[in-house]
C-alpha cells in the first residue's frame, strides 16, 4: 500500500503545497484558504513524479486487479493517468469538463468499449463535485467505474459523503492531516498554525482567515 507521509513530503518538498495561515489564499469558489494546491508542480521532478507514479500504480494495482482502463480528469489530472496507464500497461482515455464546442464534440478523448472497468485518476480532491461529474459522464457512456484515485485529498466531509451516495471506491495517496502532521515535524508549521490548519477543515466555506 502507499506510504502516506512519504507522498506529503513529497508534495512539501517541491512546493507543490504551500501554506500561510497568515495571507490565505482566495479559491475560484471564493473561499479563503489557509493552503494551496498544485500538483502539476511535481512534473518538473523526475525522480519525484517518479515516485508519485510508482505509488498511484501500487494502488491501482492492490485495489483494483480488475480494472481494464484508466481515465485522466481534465486537465490535471491527464498526464498522472497516461503514466499510470504506461506503467501498468492499461489503455487509456481522458474526459473533459464539457463536450469540444468543434470537431466531433467528444468530451472523453480516447478509444473505449461499454461495460470496460475504468478507474478514474485526479490529481487532486476537494468537494469532489468535480470529480463525480466525470464518473457521471463515464457511466452514461456505458463504463462501469470501479474507483477513484487521486494523489492528494482535503478530506472535506462533502466529498466524503458524495462519494458514499454514489457507491464510489476512492483512495488517495496522502491526505490534509498527513500533510499537516509533516509540516509541523518539518518546522514549516507551527503549534499555533497547526491549530488554525486543522481547523479550517471543519468549515472551509465560511473560514474567515482569523488568526
Amino acid at each position: 500500500m502507499t506510504d502516506a507521509k512519504a507522498v506529503a513530503e513529497k508534495l512539501l518538498q517541491v512546493n507543490a503545497i504551500k501554506l500561510n495561515p497568515e495571507q490565505p489564499f482566495t479559491w475560484a469558489s471564493g473561499w479563503k484558504s489557509p493552503i494551496y494546491c498544485d500538483n502539476r508542480k511535481v512534473l518538473s521532478f523526475p525522480f519525484i513524479r517518479d515516485f508519485i507514479k510508482s505509488e498511484m500504480c501500487n494502488v491501482i494495482f492492490e485495489k483494483f486487479p480488475d480494472a481494464e482502463l484508466l481515465a485522466g480528469v481534465a486537465t490535471a489530472g491527464i498526464a498522472w493517468g497516461a503514466m499510470a496507464a504506461d506503467q501498468l500497461k492499461l489503455p487509456y482515455i481522458y474526459v473533459r469538463p464539457k463536450p469540444k464546442e468543434h470537431g466531433l464534440g467528444n468530451q472523453i478523448e480516447g478509444f473505449y468499449e461499454k461495460g470496460q472497468k475504468v478507474v478514474v485518476i485526479e490529481d487532486l480532491v476537494s468537494t469532489g463535485k468535480s470529480s463525480l461529474q466525470v464518473v457521471d459522464v463515464l457511466k452514461k457512456q456505458g463504463l462501469e467505474v470501479v474507483g477513484m484515485v487521486s494523489i492528494f485529498t482535503y478530506g472535506f466531509v462533502a466529498a466524503t459523503e458524495g462519494f458514499q451516495k454514489a457507491s464510489l471506491i476512492y483512495y488517495s495517496l496522502t491526505d490534509y492531516p498527513t500533510l499537516i502532521e509533516s509540516a509541523v515535524e518539518k518546522g514549516m508549521v507551527s503549534a499555533e498554525q497547526q491549530e488554525v490548519l486543522l481547523k479550517w477543515r471543519d468549515d472551509p466555506a465560511k473560514w474567515t482567515g482569523v488568526l
